[in-house]
């Protein structure tokens, strides 16, 4: 595997980096895109789901983004400490029948030497939300 800069340990600077390349991929909604930041045997807890390896974390992200709709993501770094950062997060999507959600939470990251994320956790909460109340939309970028 070729290394994945920023390494740990993570700096303020560093830290921010990797959560921003994160907001990011995942907001292209690339499943394959996104399962290459992690490590081969990558250890996910997502709610109540426990993904393993980076052939599940695509399929789960196809799953995700089959259901949620328009989706978009918003990352904050919470904290960071050695090979580890923590991440406050919002994201809003829509299901088929136009319901909007706002979905809230706290993920736990931790990285190999060469920069790959090994284990995420991640505790949600959604809440319904009117279209009218949404916060997240896509920004042009000149």
């Amino acid at each position: 595997m070729n290394p994945r800069p920023p390494f740990p340990p993570f700096t303020e600077e560093t830290a921010r980096q990797k959560v921003q390349a994160a907001e990011d991929a995942w907001n292209s909604r690339d499943p394959e895109r996104v399962a290459l930041a992690y490590t081969e045997d990558t250890h996910w807890r997502n709610r109540a789901e426990f993904v393993n390896g980076r052939a599940q974390v695509v399929e789960f992200l196809r799953r995700k983004w089959h259901r949620e709709l328009d989706y978009r993501l918003k990352k904050e770094l919470w904290a960071f400490n050695g090979h580890r950062i923590a991440v406050r997060f919002e994201y809003e999507f829509h299901d088929d029948s136009g319901q909007w959600f706002r979905s809230y939470g706290n993920e736990n990251w931790e990285f190999d030497d060469l920069g790959y994320m090994k284990f995420r956790y991640a505790s949600i909460n959604d809440l319904p939300i009117k279209e009218t109340d949404r916060k997240l939309r896509w920004e042009r970028k000149i």
